[in-house]
């Protein structure tokens, strides 16, 4: 009997809508949008699935999203994020589940096993013939960013790479983070008042646990890689100058993956670029606009596939 004897894994026929079936039929290069659902621990557990059309089928590039707890539902964070446009090029999956009752079990105490869910669920796009094994990428914003963080540390044998956007890794998780060499994002911002970038309490709804600074956040990731201490800096342009914030990316020199720090000086607890939602009535701090989040993830998914 295999590891997976307990969890049953079905596909809900990638049900086209009539909006993705108009677009096949006028236009090949056009994205099939469906939804997957699949059954771990008893319980049906659903995601978004949109895949660009090609003429050849062969397995690609993943990459499964994670939305936060404002934005509970997969369907949320996809039209939030304006991701599926930019990898249309690329052919690349994108993949975008949905937490159980808008909220991801990020301690891991009682409630839904998120982990075995997000395995599953990539191990039925890579038995199909949909994801290459070997470039499955995990990512997610606010507290599906310290999920994705959490199976960094201690399940991500099935991962190419993790990101995690205006996110922290719970504290309670540091001491035993132990990641294999994997490619690595992290993205936040020095003044997001609901994930704190220097550490501390999270405000998030579902989460308010310590969460670890952006730097210890990065060690472990860093050490796995073996990277050196140097890292290189990219500044961006300050293209609007009234947002109050500036992005910074540093890569860590000499790993044996890529390891990046976006860090929005200024920043809230938003995506660059992207509408900023408010946090069932908190303030969550500035919004930059000089960059686009999604094309931040597409060049680093571009990136470590080199």
């Amino acid at each position: 009997m295999t590891p997976w004897s307990k969890i049953r894994v079905r596909l809900a026929g990638l049900l086209l809508t009539t909006s993705a079936l108009v677009a096949l039929a006028s236009a090949p290069a056009q994205a099939v949008t469906g939804r997957l659902t699949i059954e771990v621990g008893g319980q049906k557990r659903t995601a978004i699935f949109v895949e660009p059309e090609r003429l050849k089928r062969s397995p690609r590039t993943a990459i499964i999203m994670l939305h936060g707890a404002n934005n509970g539902s997969g369907r949320r964070i996809q039209e939030n994020l304006g991701l599926d446009e930019l990898l249309r090029g690329s052919g690349a999956v994108a993949i975008y589940p949905d937490a159980l009752e808008g909220g991801w079990n990020v301690s891991g105490g009682a409630g839904p096993d998120d982990p075995a869910f997000l395995r599953a669920l990539a191990a039925k796009l890579v038995a199909d013939g949909v994801a290459d094994r070997r470039k499955i990428f995990l990512m997610g914003a606010s507290t599906g960013g310290m999920l994705a963080l959490r199976i960094g540390c201690h399940s991500a044998d099935y991962l190419a790479g993790v990101g995690a956007l205006i996110a922290g890794l719970p504290s309670r998780y540091v001491a035993g983070c132990k990641p294999p060499p994997l490619a690595f994002l992290l993205m936040n911002g020095t003044a997001n008042p609901l994930a704190p970038y220097e550490g501390g309490a999270a405000k998030l709804p579902g989460f308010k646990e310590e969460i670890a600074s952006a730097e210890a956040t990065l060690a472990p990731f860093v050490a796995a890689n073996d990277c050196s201490s140097q890292r290189t800096v990219r500044d961006f342009p300050d293209r609007d100058q009234a947002d109050g914030s500036r992005v910074v990316m540093e890569r860590f020199v000499g790993c044996k993956h890529v390891v990046e720090l976006v860090r929005v000086e200024g920043g809230g607890h938003t995506l660059p670029g992207r509408p900023a939602r408010s946090d069932r009535g908190q303030s969550v701090g500035a919004l930059n606009k000089d960059v686009n989040v999604s094309r931040l993830i597409a060049e680093f998914v571009r990136q470590s596939q080199r």
